[in-house]
């Protein structure tokens, strides 16, 4: 099939709820983002990109979400499912950067609270936005991050990516200075034993939850 860019749309799994990104979910995204531990890696530009109080956060999320890929762009909420904080917001990510003539999107601008690091949150969240790429006709989805970002890279291959390489002299970051990219991918022909790979990673969540 064609690549369809999705429309927008709610993912839910068993550790996540991917909903919309809102204006209205910024202070809760606040919260949970606008930590020095979460842009000390690269997030956002790096530690100088970490906005300073909630109107300037306000003004960053607007910009990081909304300002690049126009209305094709597909940001979520990263919202928990089950248990007593069922529905609160732990993070963000994007789908973006759609171009279905060469079948290529990209996930990113993901962050989340370091409280959910190392949990099922970003696997199943990873789980639903490839999901929802190759059920609409994508053939390769673009991970990246900072070359020098080691726990997201690191991240980043415990999902089964692969590394197509690293893109010299990138992106400007924050403090002037000049990121290295690290970019992955996955491609729909992997995607069978990437989700098989993923779905045993959230079950073994799921017993240990149950234990």
């Amino acid at each position: 099939m064609p690549a369809i860019i999705p429309a927008e749309t709610e993912l839910r799994g068993r550790f996540v709820r991917l909903t919309s990104l809102a204006v209205d979910d910024f202070p809760e995204l606040h919260e949970a983002l606008a930590r020095p531990e979460v842009f000390a890696g690269g997030f956002g530009g790096g530690p100088a990109g970490r906005p300073d109080g909630r109107s300037a956060f306000d003004d960053w999320a607007q910009a990081y979400y909304f300002g690049r890929g126009g209305d094709a762009a597909l940001p979520f909420a990263v919202r928990l499912e089950g248990g007593p904080d069922a529905g609160r917001i732990v993070g963000a990510t994007k789908l973006a950067d759609f171009d279905t003539a060469n079948e290529s999107t990209h996930i990113g601008w993901t962050g989340y609270h370091p409280e959910v690091w190392g949990t099922a949150v970003n696997p199943e969240t990873k789980l639903l936005l490839l999901d929802l790429a190759f059920s609409h006709g994508f053939g390769r989805v673009k991970i990246q991050a900072d070359a020098v970002n080691a726990r997201s890279r690191a991240a980043i291959e415990k999902l089964g990516a692969k590394l197509d390489g690293v893109m010299r002299r990138d992106k400007r970051r924050a403090d002037g200075s000049w990121r290295d990219s690290a970019v992955y991918s996955v491609i729909v022909d992997e995607w069978p034993e990437v989700r098989a790979g993923l779905e045993a990673r959230l079950a073994r969540f799921a017993a240990d939850a149950r234990a």
